[in-house]
């Protein structure tokens, strides 16, 4: 009984990592109505005003934005994108990875010309993550096409542990560190790094260490410290007091990841942003 006693230690240590794992996003999938039903082809998919009006505004925009998946999807996983319009255009270009596009077009690299990148993602409300304007975003979007032409996994999507919507954004993130961008915990797939081991993290404040999208570690002034276990993150961030929990995501939530940098015109209700 002794000598079986420490695989019996390994095995219940392993057990109550599975479920402490699991516990957030089970208690989503069971409590959320919208995780539960949501028909996709009945979703809203109305702007929530982060976006400011190409009409109206001239100056240079770019944004990232990042909204729960689809149905079940959304209780381990946010879908990302990015967008941004040069001085005086009268619409955005919007850059993202969609799995089913690839058996479609041969390619998962979605463009889209569009007055409103900040629309609902099947019904769920996005954060806005990041915001520049002006002179330093002009020369993010400028380099955009770049970092997007470079993507090594157009071809192939994979809901986990990638490569998939946040490995494309993240990577579009590594390739402009001046975009400083940081992916939420709950960006799942944003981790895999391919056959790499090493790389910056996606946000240029600091590393990260991935094996597979698997398992892995992050340390970064703007992320802070983020374990990945399976591909579901677990994170502290000093910066900004807060934490990290698979399914739950940042708590304390916030709509607004920029620190209110620019006040929108308008916010649906569910994503009223942070003071």
């Amino acid at each position: 009984m002794l000598k079986r006693l420490p695989r019996l230690l390994s095995s219940l240590a392993l057990a109550l990592v599975l479920v402490a794992l699991l516990a957030g996003p089970l208690l989503l999938m069971a409590s959320d109505s919208d995780v539960q039903a949501r028909d996709w082809r009945t979703a809203s998919s109305d702007p929530v005003g982060w976006a400011p009006d190409p009409d109206t505004y001239m100056p240079a925009v770019v944004q990232a934005y990042c909204a729960p998946a689809v149905s079940w999807r959304g209780a381990f996983g946010d879908h990302c994108w990015v967008a941004g319009k040069s001085e005086g255009a009268s619409a955005y270009r919007r850059y993202e990875v969609i799995g089913f596009r690839l058996r479609r077009n041969g390619t998962s690299l979605v463009e889209t010309e569009t007055p409103t990148p900040d629309r609902e993602w099947y019904g769920s409300a996005p954060k806005l993550v990041q915001d520049i304007r002006g002179a330093e975003a002009e020369k993010i979007i400028a380099a955009l096409p770049a970092a997007v032409a470079a993507y090594p996994n157009a071809k192939t999507y994979r809901v986990w542990p990638g490569p998939n919507s946040n490995t494309f954004i993240a990577h579009v993130a590594r390739e402009i560190p001046e975009f400083r961008l940081a992916l939420p915990g709950k960006a799942l797939g944003k981790d895999y790094l391919g056959w790499k081991m090493l790389a910056s993290a996606p946000s240029g404040t600091g590393f990260q260490i991935s094996l597979g999208g698997l398992f892995g570690v992050l340390v970064a002034a703007k992320e802070g410290l983020e374990v990945n276990i399976l591909g579901l993150v677990i994170g502290a961030s000093p910066m900004d007091l807060a934490i990290t929990l698979p399914g739950v995501g940042r708590i304390p939530a916030k709509a607004d990841w920029t620190g209110g940098a620019h006040a929108p015109a308008q916010v649906a209700d569910d994503s009223t942003p942070a003071p």
